[in-house]
């Protein structure tokens, strides 16, 4: 896997992959960033469920994303802080820590936020950037006190009660997850790789529990966990056949069902029947937490 870093991802090769045009660094901008990329580029697990630990290195996540594929928090906020420090604007990555329901709140490591400072619209303001939160934000939220509204979820913003001078973002109560502090301090990607190790692969591990794939955009949430596809707001459907469960990762995910060999086509079907029959019979479902 390795922990050494590199910055370098090909910025117009990426816009593309967004449906973006270069421009410079702005608030608008930013949004219009962020907004694209969870509407394109999904929160997914299918190299956990494919037995591999991948690399943290932005430019290895990236090649992912430009193939039509997304990751979790580490490959998703590495390369998208990666893409906002070539484009020109100050991005910080900082350890952070999502909370589970019956879990405590702490910087567990198990996510990576961001925030961006500096922008001449908002000199004196800095902005939470998150594009690895699967079920999370649309776009950007101040890092100020109070509750934001986007689409059907409403957000808190409050300074965080385990890390001074942090932050936490509660999340909506229909969400995934309770919520996730972060701690002022830079972190690099090497700081999150025995997290990320044991998310990859231990049995209790919620990405190697249950196949994932979440997709934000500006009226609600698309999720699949195992064969279960849902719309928040709306409702849910079982998956009950290999196409129609190819066909929704294709056309709701945007993730090409050709990226995937036969054998691991085949592989990653058998699982989420599996995780549902599990599920159906009572077992539980942990939901990731990075």
């Amino acid at each position: 896997m390795g922990t050494s870093s590199s910055e370098h991802v090909d910025v117009p090769a990426y816009l593309a992959r967004l449906g973006l045009e270069h421009e410079p660094p702005s608030l608008g901008a930013l949004f219009r960033l962020h907004a694209a990329h969870v509407e394109r580029v999904p929160y997914e697990d299918f190299e956990v469920q494919l037995g591999r630990v991948t690399s943290l290195d932005p430019a290895v996540s990236f090649g992912r994303i430009a193939a039509g594929r997304g990751g979790y928090c580490y490959h998703l906020n590495g390369a998208f802080s990666a893409l906002l420090g070539a484009l020109g604007y100050r991005v910080t990555r900082h350890p952070g820590g999502a909370q589970l329901p019956g879990d405590p709140a702490g910087i567990h490591l198990n996510h990576l936020p961001l925030t961006v400072s500096g922008l001449a619209e908002t000199p004196e303001m800095s902005w939470f950037a998150d594009v690895g939160l699967g079920d999370g934000i649309h776009e950007p939220l101040p890092l100020l006190e109070g509750e934001y509204k986007q689409g059907p979820l409403v957000f808190g913003m409050r300074a965080s009660e385990v890390t001074p001078g942090g932050w936490r973002f509660d999340h909506d109560p229909q969400g995934s997850f309770v919520g996730m502090d972060f701690a002022p301090e830079t972190a690099v990607m090497a700081d999150f790789a025995d997290k990320h190790v044991e998310l990859s692969t231990a049995a209790d591990s919620g990405f190697v529990r249950t196949l994932v794939l979440q997709r934000r955009d500006a009226e609600g949430v698309d999720s699949l966990r195992a064969l279960t596809l849902s719309r928040l707001p709306g409702d849910k459907t079982v998956l009950e056949s290999p196409a129609l469960w190819w066909t929704a990762i294709e056309d709701v995910f945007g993730v090409p069902r050709g990226g995937f060999t036969g054998e691991e086509q085949d592989r990653l079907w058998r699982q989420a029947v599996s995780q549902h029959e599990r599920h159906v019979a009572g077992g539980s479902e942990i939901s990731p937490s990075a």
